[in-house]
């Protein structure tokens, strides 16, 4: 019973969460309409909402949620599951850096009182994660034979 309550309070917030990812997106006008895209959020909460669900299943408890996500996130984006192709046409309508306004507008005293010190900090953080996923790719080509 416990899970259960625990799942309903996990699809609660995945559902306003889609929704606010919607509103975001149509006030950045990065959508036009919210027919697709309402599509491409609900298969993205469908997506969370079975991760996590694996993830209360015995078992499965020892890894955590977001790795279950992940991986039947990437199990239904392989061009070898069938419908593959129109998942990924729903899902890339929907621009997660809209989400990243509502982010900072709930902590937006906190972001006044970090003033501009937050901005080098972000910039060697963006930077941080390029130079690593550059040196990742250059070394996993080179394994690969491609360069």
């Amino acid at each position: 019973m416990q899970n259960l309550a625990k799942m309903k309070d996990i699809l609660f917030i995945l559902l306003v969460t889609g929704v606010f990812t919607l509103i975001s997106n149509l006030a950045g006008g990065h959508i036009k309409t919210i027919g697709e895209p309402s599509i491409g959020v609900l298969i993205l909460v469908a997506i969370s909402a079975l991760g996590a669900l694996l993830s209360m299943l015995p078992g499965f408890k020892k890894l955590p949620m977001v790795f279950w996500v992940s991986l039947i996130a990437v199990v239904v984006s392989l061009p070898q599951f069938p419908g593959s192709d129109v998942l990924l046409s729903y899902t890339k309508q929907v621009n997660f850096l809209a989400i990243s306004g509502l982010c900072l507008g709930k902590d937006l005293e906190a972001f006044r009182q970090l003033s501009w010190r937050i901005v080098p900090v972000a910039l060697a953080v963006a930077a941080g994660s390029f130079l690593c996923a550059t040196f990742l790719a250059e070394i996993m080509l080179h394994l690969e034979g491609i360069f």
